[in-house]
């Protein structure tokens, strides 16, 4: 085998060895979009009821503003955003989408952006674009996880709103659209005012039998805006969790099929040159033959001499 043939049949196995690596993350991502598609549509109804809970309690008392809005009234002006991306890469435009968003959003808004970034990638990027930044949260590697990150998000905020850092505070984050698809979305998360509590008031009750607040309208009051807070932020990080492993299982995808082409073009190249070599071979040992063969054909040829010998020379 020649030294062309010998590499190509190495390049051909390293393509194997980096195909396999690239299903066995596709099938990873695949099963790790699962559980938090599973969580979101959990999530989804538990979030539909607190709504609806705060719904009723808004409708029947008039809570005073601290109330409403959870929070004490800061500095206006100063914002706070949380951007979720990625601590990992293989994740194609995954971080560069979620805070090109990020930032056309903050651009617009009025007073200096203080950011936390979810994500090692999101946060250097969010440093590149020249934001504030407040601090840096790791990504949840499971659904488990993402309940500790919640309490230190709630933490961290409402620690920068007692000091009168920060009065609103963003969400941004990607949403899935389809199996391998997602998109930039962003919610306001605080403060929870007069406009967020008249679309709640307003809420439909699904049925017939109108509830009640039973005990102390004001601590339901306020339970349940813990609730709401802590279930808006866990279903952004589940989302954002989904639409990594999204563009993961995409980014795969995609190589999958381009390591199928390459694996093609090289098996193609590498049997013409074996090919070759074998009728280069082929042709050594027919020339060889001949070059034995002829001498004896021109011996039988020859005619024989009164004297019993052959007359060639």
């Amino acid at each position: 085998m020649s030294n062309s043939t010998a590499s190509l049949r190495r390049m051909i196995d390293s393509a194997g060895e980096l195909q396999s690596v690239v299903r066995t993350m596709k099938a990873l991502a695949a099963s790790s979009i699962g559980q938090y598609e599973k969580s979101v549509r959990a999530l989804t109804d538990y979030y539909r009821t607190v709504e609806l809970g705060l719904g009723v309690c808004l409708r029947q008392s008039d809570p005073p503003t601290s109330v409403v809005r959870g929070h004490r009234q800061a500095n206006v002006g100063s914002i706070g955003a949380i951007v979720f991306g990625s601590d990992q890469g293989l994740v194609g435009q995954f971080n560069e989408v979620v805070v090109d968003h990020a930032v056309k959003a903050l651009a617009v808004m009025s007073g200096t952006p203080q950011v936390w970034g979810v994500g090692e990638r999101a946060h250097a990027r969010l440093a590149d674009a020249g934001l504030t930044l407040m601090g840096r949260f790791d990504v949840p590697n499971s659904v488990k996880a993402i309940a500790p990150l919640v309490e230190q998000i709630l933490v961290e905020s409402e620690t920068r709103h007692s000091k009168g850092e920060v009065t609103e505070l963003h969400l941004f984050y990607n949403r899935p659209v389809s199996r391998s698809a997602y998109e930039p979305v962003s919610q306001r998360l605080l403060p929870l005012d007069e406009g967020w509590r008249y679309k709640l008031s307003d809420l439909p009750w699904p049925t017939r039998n109108l509830p009640e607040v039973l005990g102390a309208n004001t601590a339901t009051l306020r339970a349940l805006i813990r609730e709401y807070l802590f279930v808006s932020l866990f279903r952004a990080c589940a989302e954002s969790l989904a639409s990594e492993n999204a563009s993961r299982l995409a980014a795969m995808d995609r190589a999958d099929r381009n390591i199928d082409e390459l694996l093609e073009n090289l098996r193609g190249t590498f049997h013409r040159l074996r090919q070759s070599d074998i009728d280069e071979e082929l042709f050594d040992v027919i020339s060889g033959f001949e070059a034995l063969v002829r001498p004896r054909v021109q011996l039988e040829r020859a005619p024989i001499t009164p004297s019993g010998f052959s007359s060639l020379p």
